[in-house]
């Protein structure tokens, strides 16, 4: 099984690699008076970090919540 795990990181690390490549075109991004450029592989890499540390603070808060009902019930 942990070859079949390390092919799987082996082809999802070639695709980002290849996705990297592909998207090295320059895009602005901007938010209220703020402007920056940036190149879309970058960019989207943001943009995904931001999504695991927003999910992984949504998970540990809804964990938290279903603990203290938990504990609250018994």
């Amino acid at each position: 099984m942990r070859y079949v795990y390390m092919s799987f990181i082996a082809v999802l690390s070639g695709i980002v690699m290849l996705f990297a490549f592909q998207n090295m075109a320059s895009t602005r991004v901007s938010l209220f008076s703020l402007s920056i450029a940036l190149p879309l592989w970058m960019l989207t890499l943001l943009v995904y970090v931001l999504g695991m540390l927003t999910g992984g603070f949504v998970l540990a808060l809804l964990r938290t919540s279903v603990r203290h009902a938990r504990r609250r019930s018994n």
